[in-house]
């Protein structure tokens, strides 16, 4: 009635108010977010434990450096039937019982590659080496994509764009404890004993979904509680979607050069760590599995500072950041620092500076880049999230892999490039990544504040 006062604003949690060192939160948000943070944090972690299996398992042959681009048409190869078909799962079940169900799918697994791994003699086969190695390049992709997703899904614009950078810790965590467990737990469980620790971890984050959803679920149907999106799809295809709007297409785009930058550097960052250990394995003072724990402990040293440093950053910056200087601007900070790693290894191709420049560029891409690529998808509809986000996360980033490799096969091979000359090539992929990002930033201002649905067949 006119003339009786406003009702108080509700009081923050104790929860709540912690929360709020990061970013903005109202009140009745913070268990969610930090029930969604738990779950990447997990899924993170499971990731960072196995995969320096990975690169152990990949680097002990030969020609494991080039392995690891070349596996990356293989990985592309399958999304084009993984994808459709999570898309076809994805018209047909709910929100939590479709990330249950291919969480828990994958968990299984892991449990079958130990087996495999502990099979005797299976461990050095190369056939084990480059199964797992794909199976990872798919894990990680599909599982985080469709985490970010199910978070999408849960939060309209405004809210998702204040909570991101709270979420977006469970990454940076989980991916230092991920190589902090792994540390501490080497003198109990050996190498492939740790997949079952990734296992564990990935039914929690099934379990923790299904709990957001609940709630989310229970919320909405509170008097006054905007109405819940609808439960159904339209039966468009993922690869349509990315292909009927500009705006997913150019974010489609915008991944593949990422990705072949990004893979880039990782070769490079490969090939010098096999050069360090290779001297080491001709004079014989290192065996197969002394090659192995080498690798393996250089790259979790790698791991490591890469994920303090992103905790730091997704901590104290990246809402700040994105707060005052606005999503355009931030959206830019990634590709700068790519574009200043890529010119500083052509000039001294050493693998200090290496190490050090790919710390940075992948911190922040963990850190900034990777909340602000999550954000891209708020303003689109629910088929948009489940399908073409899967479509643009994993196939056009692993698309990206199968472009590093055949640059890596003709660059190598055919004109003899080294490590300087796969240097010069990403500074002029960064260039064109800069005129992709503008032009994301540009699409975006013209999208409506309320998610766009696709068109009809």
């Amino acid at each position: 009635m006119e003339g009786e006062p406003s009702p108080a604003p509700a009081r923050l949690s104790v929860l709540e108010r912690a929360l709020s060192v990061v970013t903005e939160v109202h009140a009745g948000e913070g268990v969610t977010a930090v029930l969604l943070t738990a779950a990447l944090f997990l899924l993170l972690m499971a990731y960072y434990i196995i995969k320096p299996v990975r690169e152990a398992l990949i680097l002990q042959h030969p020609a494991g450096a080039e392995y690891k681009s070349w596996l990356g048409a293989a990985i592309a190869v399958l999304l084009l039937l993984l994808v459709p078909a999570y898309s076809r799962l994805a018209d047909r079940l709910p929100r939590n019982r479709l990330v249950g169900a291919v969480t828990l799918f994958f968990a299984s697994h892991l449990v079958l590659f130990y087996f495999a791994a502990t099979w005797p003699g299976l461990s050095q086969s190369l056939w084990l080496s480059l199964v797992f190695f794909v199976w990872v390049g798919i894990f990680n992709m599909m599982l985080v994509a469709q985490l970010w997703a199910f978070a999408n899904d849960i939060y309209d614009p405004e809210r998702g764009k204040r909570l991101f950078a709270i979420i977006g810790l469970g990454a940076s965590v989980g991916s230092i404890a991920g190589g902090a467990i792994k540390t501490a737990l080497s003198s109990v469980f050996d190498l492939f004993q740790m997949l079952l620790v990734s296992a564990v971890a990935l039914v929690g984050v099934a379990w923790i979904t299904q709990v957001v959803h609940r709630r989310e679920t229970l919320a909405a149907r509170r008097p006054g509680a905007a109405a819940p999106a609808p439960p159904t799809m339209a039966r468009t295809g993922a690869f349509a979607l990315v292909a009927r709007h500009r705006y997913l297409a150019l974010i489609a785009a915008f991944s593949l050069v990422f990705t072949i930058v990004n893979t880039n550097g990782e070769y490079i960052l490969g090939k010098l760590i096999k050069a360090a250990a290779d001297p080491l394995v001709q004079a014989g003072a290192m065996d197969g599995a002394g090659l192995r724990d080498f690798i393996d402990g250089r790259y979790n040293l790698f791991f490591t500072w890469t994920n303090t440093l992103s905790f730091l950053l997704q901590l104290l910056v990246v809402s700040r950041l994105v707060e005052r200087a606005g999503f355009g601007p931030a959206f830019f900070v990634m590709p700068v620092i790519a574009l200043l790693d890529g010119a500083a290894v052509a000039i001294v191709p050493a693998l200090a500076v290496v190490f050090v420049g790919k710390i940075a560029e992948n911190s922040t891409d963990y850190s900034l880049n990777n909340t602000l690529r999550q954000m891209l998808w708020l303003p689109t509809s629910r088929e948009m999230k489940y399908k073409a986000k899967q479509a643009v996360d994993t196939f056009f980033v692993r698309m990206g892999d199968v472009a590093s490799a055949a640059w890596v096969v003709v660059g190598a091979s055919a004109f003899g490039l080294g490590v300087r000359g796969f240097a010069l090539t990403n500074v002029v992929l960064v260039v064109l990544w800069l005129v992709l990002a503008a032009a994301i930033v540009r699409e975006q201002r013209r999208l409506p504040s309320s998610a766009p649905e696709a068109p009809a067949p």
